[in-house]
Order: C-alpha cells, then sequence, then structure tokens
C-alpha cells in the first residue's frame, strides 16, 4: 500500500495542475473569441493600409491639414504592418 502522505501530495499537485489548465484555456477561449471579433477589422485595416485612400491622408498628415488631437497611428507604416503581420503569424501559429 502507498504512503498516504504521497498520495495526498500527488492529489494535490494533481488538482494545482487541473485548476491552472482549466483557467489557462478559458483565457485563451476569451482571447480568441475577441479575437474572432476583430477579424473584419484586419481585413478592413489591410485594405486600407497602402491604398490610395490610405495614402493621401498621409500626404494630409504631412501636409498639416489634420487636427493637432487627431490620433493618427493609422498612418504609422509600422502600426498596421506590424498588426497584419502579428496577425498573420498568430493565424499560423493556430493552424498549427
Amino acid at each position: 500500500m502507498e504512503d498516504n502522505k504521497k498520495q495526498i501530495a500527488r492529489i494535490r499537485l494533481m488538482e494545482r495542475r487541473l485548476n491552472r489548465a482549466v483557467a489557462a484555456v478559458k483565457r485563451l477561449e476569451a482571447a480568441l473569441d475577441k479575437y474572432e471579433a476583430v477579424q473584419e477589422d484586419i481585413a478592413v485595416l489591410d485594405e486600407y493600409y497602402g491604398s490610395e485612400l490610405w495614402r493621401q491622408d498621409l500626404a494630409d498628415d504631412e501636409a498639416g491639414r489634420l487636427p493637432e488631437g487627431l490620433k493618427r497611428g493609422v498612418l504609422s507604416e509600422d502600426s498596421i504592418w506590424n498588426l497584419l503581420s502579428d496577425s498573420k503569424e498568430l493565424n499560423e501559429r493556430l493552424k498549427r
């Protein structure tokens, strides 16, 4: 018969592993739900980035024709490119 202390220790360890895994799965599920919800946004940004509209918006910004307090992260080449690149890598990872 196995030592009762070892058995209890094993059950406690397995319980911690179960709780940690359940929490991680729930967090991932919620994150995937949020990610799925923004797929249309990502597709629209992909079309906008580098388009004539984007180029015109960038030119107007550079010419000072846009309001000073306007957030303009979408006019930064890096912001959208990084998002699209990260999204592509994430999609490939999810496929694997």
